[in-house]
């Protein structure tokens, strides 16, 4: 899965098979090494919400939970489930912040990627 973060944008592009470990798991996961040791390491994650609809952190349908060395993206069943079952090449979201600000959150299908 690619990451890529540039000012408050966050993008995931995810690959074939990528696509099909979260159709089948619900999640899909990579990591950045920067060092030696595991803490060292940022995680990164896309994670599918349960089909029966439960308690969302506030109301945005697209969520971000961070913590040090771990960053996930939670997708509402039904919006993975319709990304995942169409053509529909990706989905956005602009996430609001503090101070009158956004993080852009985009999730792509990578269907070129060849690795």
């Amino acid at each position: 899965m690619k990451l890529r973060i540039e000012d408050d944008t966050l993008r995931l592009r995810l690959s074939e098979g990528e696509l099909a470990e979260f159709a089948q798991q619900g999640r899909v996961e990579g990591a950045v090494h920067f060092g030696l040791g595991p803490e060292q390491r940022l995680t990164y994650a896309l994670e599918r919400g349960s089909e029966r609809p439960q308690t969302m952190l506030n109301e945005e349908p697209v969520q971000i939970h961070y913590e040090p060395g771990a960053l996930t993206v939670l997708v509402p069943f039904e919006l993975a489930k319709t990304w995942l079952e169409t053509d529909q090449n990706g989905f956005s979201h602009n996430l609001p912040l503090a101070d009158n600000q956004h993080l852009r959150i985009l999730v792509e299908k990578d269907l070129d990627c060849k690795h």
